[in-house]
């Protein structure tokens, strides 16, 4: 192994950009949107607390769209998240008498 001698002025400027570097990693990943994201079957299955039967019905049924690349479907989570917020029911305070 062989060691590396840096000036200060050299750390100085490593440090600066690193600091730089993961403050756009940073920004970018805050603002990345959900529609960005994709999860296969399994992680599909995981979020709804379904079976990959249940998941090809939704498929079949066009319940949730996907894409498919070879053999592999993926899911936008986004497309996730409004098929629960489609079927969300509110709670009510009224009790039923």
């Amino acid at each position: 192994m062989n060691a590396v001698i840096l000036t200060s002025d050299q750390f100085e400027k490593i440090e600066k950009s690193y600091k730089e570097l993961k403050e756009i990693i940073t920004s970018k990943a805050a603002t990345q949107s959900l529609s960005d994201v994709y999860y296969d079957v399994q992680k599909t299955c995981f979020a709804l607390s379904i079976s990959k039967r249940t998941l090809q019905n939704y498929r079949d049924r066009g319940v949730l769209s996907y894409s498919q690349i070879g053999g592999k479907i993926y899911f936008k989570v986004a497309d996730i998240e409004a098929l629960l917020e489609k079927h969300y029911v509110k709670a009510s305070n009224q009790k039923s008498k």
